[in-house]
């Protein structure tokens, strides 16, 4: 930028030392002087409009020109079936007891990256800190429970492959991790054909956030006249032959202890009246707003004014729930209770 503007006075020293008028319109020849700098002025004007571009964007991938704070999304109600992007925002409630405690608004297209912000932010404004951490499969990930764990919270939070793990397919994958033996004690695991995977190496990975994990590498030494090899190995756009390929495994031994650790969690009486709840109110707080209330679309622009907004129908939401626990006479219930079975 620097060397182009110095470019451009120059230019303009020249034209003023040779006494050069620039000539617009039909049946003047501009010179080649007036052309290099007219191309020069259009390139500054573009970098500029540009450079404010990438500004607004900043860490997104995307931002709507008539409303920059939002960012374009792909909606569950996609009437043509063609995975339509529309600009919207990412609202996240925290709910207890029925009641809307918290919210935000952010850019974020998937829910992974909200937990974390949405935990700060919370916990600034309130005079107390929530012990159990209650959410659905689309919060796990590594980054989120070790905050959870360094905060001295409880995460009970669906694991991703919770409901594909309990599949015929799923089970019978041998070429999943999870369908490995592992030998904890000298650290390798042991494929259907009985052959090692030992670790090969450990790397570091840092995710958009900055969140670094430790990953470690686990290869076998030799899969060739394997019967397992077609089932076991994956990734059929790999440039090598399968031949020639060896079964390799990448996995976070801290994120494989989180979940087993969450999944005792929720799956234990606790866990599942906890996550029942979830399903049963913040799903249902969703579904009040738009489904009772009408409420679809924001009115407002702008990331402020739509979390503005997003407060009233919060307050509206809790004062007629208020409402509804006075009339029914139950107050003083905070959870729904498991049904039980004959």
């Amino acid at each position: 930028m620097k060397h182009v503007k110095k470019l451009r006075k120059k230019l303009y020293a020249l034209k003023k030392s040779e006494g050069i008028e620039f000539v617009h319109g039909c049946g003047k020849r501009k010179t080649a002087l007036q052309r290099s700098i007219e191309t020069l002025e259009e390139y500054l004007s573009k970098f500029k409009e540009y450079t404010k571009k990438v500004y607004t964007c900043g860490s997104r991938n995307s931002y709507s020109k008539t409303d920059v704070d939002a960012t374009f999304m792909r909606m569950k109600e996609d009437a043509m079936k063609n995975g339509q992007l529309k600009p919207a925002y990412n609202l996240q409630h925290g709910v207890d007891s029925e009641y809307i405690v918290w919210l935000t608004i952010g850019p974020q297209p998937t829910d992974t990256t909200t937990l974390i912000p949405f935990l700060k932010i919370m916990e600034e404004r309130l005079n107390f800190k929530y012990l159990k951490i209650v959410a659905d499969a689309g919060y796990e990930s590594e980054e989120n429970y070790s905050f959870i764990e360094e905060n001295n919270q409880i995460a009970f939070i669906k694991p991703a492959n919770y409901e594909i793990s309990k599949t015929r397919k799923f089970k019978n994958d041998i070429g999943k991790i999870e369908n490995l033996d592992y030998n904890e004690e000298q650290d390798f695991y042991t494929c259907r054909s009985g052959k090692q995977l030992k670790k090969e190496s450990i790397k570091i990975k840092k995710s958009k956030t900055g969140y670094e994990s430790e990953k470690t590498i686990y290869a076998c030494e030799d899969c060739n006249n394997c019967s397992y090899k077609t089932s076991c190995i994956k990734g059929n756009n790999s440039k090598t032959p399968l031949e020639q390929r060896t079964k390799r495994l990448e996995t976070s031994k801290k994120f494989n202890r989180q979940r087993k650790e969450d999944l005792e969690r929720i799956i234990s009486e606790e866990g599942c009246l906890l996550r029942i709840n979830r399903s049963i109110q913040v799903e249902g707080s969703f579904a009040q707003v738009k489904q009772d209330m009408g409420f679809r679309r924001f009115m407002c622009r702008g990331q402020n004014n739509v979390l503005a907004e997003s407060i009233l129908l919060a307050m509206a939401l809790n004062i007629n729930k208020l409402h509804s626990k006075i009339q029914a006479d139950c107050t003083g219930k905070h959870l729904f209770e498991l049904k039980k079975t004959a």
